[in-house]
């Protein structure tokens, strides 16, 4: 009697004898690098096997643990890729960041956020994650320095978040050699000194946020160099001119020098054609409007108490905001007001975003 397998199964066997008479098997998960799984279970070690690190066991794939992401290329098969410590497990931990994090030597996102408990300095160590793409260490209470060793060696590094600690001492020169920085948040810390002259030779379309920190003195002249999408100067100590960042070429989006005591000419100023958000309040800025500024679509502006003089340029993408006291405290501006500054000071959405 003859059998017929259903077309199902005579497909199914069909693959599989493909397989095997091509001396193909069918993948299976990548099982961690059992170096990388030596170095995770020495830092779950190190912060007393905290319970963000539950799933952290030694007899199953250190891939499927919680905040660990492997790479799943044939070349580097179970290689660890994403650390990530964050708004998930807030207050998770507490001691220091553990120096053989730097033994993860695939590692491309770090990420040890909202840790309030997480203190100390940044380990030396850290300076071997050459392959590093993102590194997020905010709103922890890290102290000391911020490192030099960040440089041109780090090809990949697009994102280092440092915002929100307690990192004192200045800004580092050698941070302006890296390659392929887009956004460097420092804000929100104790950082002191100025700004180096080697920030003006970025190579990439730039967010810079330096606001409240305790950065003096003038700003290179280099900076107006540079092509800045938000630069946030806020809540410093700078002074003199800073109206060499504004251009009408450049991609600058968001700019905020509110509360320091820059004194420079407004009136010949040429804004950005993307200009989308101007904070200036809170200086020694005088002069009269620039022309372009009613052919803006702001979002967030406000010029208030300045030594500004003269009439607003009018605009219908100006007259139809409400109006208030934003450039209130200048000496004789017209009767044409611009909108309120409505700008959040670094809520959550804030953070996330650098």
């Amino acid at each position: 009697m003859n059998y017929t397998l259903p077309k199902k199964t005579s497909l199914l066997c069909f693959c599989i004898y493909l397989f095997i008479s091509s001396g193909k098997s069918i993948q299976s998960p990548s099982i961690c690098h059992p170096n990388d799984q030596k170095v995770l279970l020495q830092i779950k070690n190190h912060f007393h096997n905290a319970s963000c690190f539950a799933t952290w066991m030694p007899d199953s794939d250190c891939c499927s643990w919680s905040g660990i992401k492997c790479d799943d290329n044939d070349s580097n098969p179970g290689r660890v890729t994403v650390f990530r410590i964050g708004a998930n497990a807030v207050n998770c931990i507490s001691g220091q960041i553990p120096p053989m994090l730097g033994d993860l030597p695939f590692l491309r996102k770090l990420t040890l956020n909202f840790q309030d408990n997480l203190t100390g300095s940044i380990p030396l160590r850290l300076s071997k994650l050459t392959r590093l793409e993102c590194l997020h260490l905010c709103c922890n209470n890290l102290t000391g320095p911020i490192p030099s060793f960040w440089g041109p060696e780090f090809e990949s590094l697009h994102l280092l978040g440092l915002h929100l600690n307690y990192f004192t001492g200045t800004i580092p020169s050698s941070l302006s050699l890296l390659p392929n920085i887009t956004s460097l948040a420092l804000f929100s810390n104790l950082l002191t000194g100025s700004i180096p002259e080697s920030f003006g030779s970025f190579k990439t379309n730039l967010s810079l946020t330096l606001l409240n920190n305790k950065l003096s003195g003038p700003i290179p002249r280099s900076l107006g160099q540079a092509n800045f999408t938000i630069i946030d100067l806020s809540y410093n100590q700078f002074s003199g001119d800073a109206s060499f960042l504004f251009a009408r070429d450049k991609p600058l989006q968001r700019i905020s020098l509110r509360q320091n005591k820059f004194k420079f000419d407004f009136t010949n100023i040429n804004l950005p054609k993307g200009l989308r958000s101007l904070d200036i309040a809170d200086n020694e800025i005088y002069g009269s409007f620039p022309k372009r500024l009613g052919l803006l679509q702001p979002k967030f502006n406000d010029v208030s108490n300045n030594n500004l003089c003269g009439r607003i340029p009018t605009s219908r993408r100006l007259i139809r905001f409400d109006t208030s006291d934003l450039v209130r405290n200048n000496e004789c501006l017209g009767d044409i007001l611009l909108p309120p500054c409505k700008m959040l000071m670094c809520d959550e959405k804030q953070i996330l975003e650098f």
